[in-house]
């Protein structure tokens, strides 16, 4: 009896052909041709795929599969209501955020991002001018008058952060709506 194995150290160089990842994952050599078009099976030459890539791909989409139910295996048929229910569904939840973005009532993560990095480099700005500032009025001044200048100052401060613009968050989509949106359409049919 002649042993043929050895020791593999990488298996990210190993390579299958389809035949053998059939037999593998237990699927047929077209399902495997299949997923290697759908990119589920990652191709390393003509008729052959890499095999550990191609392994975790084919998990994940299982994993995928059995937490969703969307994905169709091998035998499985499409409900075409199902799927046309699916996709009005996503496309009307796509509508909503987009009419709340223009709404003003979501906004961007960007938009967020730059409003708050403005608001927070003036912030520290304002902060790190309060000593060179209040400095030479303060000279020879007692604790108390000190106390409640520098209190001042600094609540002026925070109080630019807490009189924020909200229109500053509004993102290139903002529409002023003047009111209700009931009846101002009508759909279609």
């Amino acid at each position: 009896m002649e042993n043929n194995s050895k020791k593999i150290m990488n298996v990210s160089a190993i390579t299958v052909s389809s035949k053998v990842l059939s037999e593998i994952v237990g699927v047929s050599d077209r399902r495997v041709r299949q997923l290697g078009e759908e990119g589920v099976f990652i191709r390393a030459a003509k008729g052959r795929y890499k095999l550990a890539e191609s392994i975790k791909n084919y998990i994940l989409t299982l994993r995928l599969a059995s937490d969703s139910d969307n994905i169709p295996m091998e035998n499985d048929e499409l409900d075409l209501e199902q799927e046309k229910a699916k996709k009005e569904r996503v496309n009307r939840l796509i509508a909503e955020l987009k009419l709340a973005k223009m709404k003003g009532e979501v906004h961007s993560s960007k938009d967020v991002e730059n409003v708050m990095t403005d608001m927070l480099s003036s912030f520290k700005s304002r902060l790190m001018n309060v000593p060179s500032k209040v400095s030479p009025i303060l000279t020879q001044r007692d604790t108390g008058f000190i106390n409640d200048y520098m209190t001042r100052e600094i609540l002026n401060i925070l109080n630019e952060l807490k009189d924020y613009n909200p229109e500053d968050f509004y993102g290139g989509d903002y529409i002023d709506f003047d009111g209700d949106l009931e009846g101002d359409y009508e759909e279609d049919s």
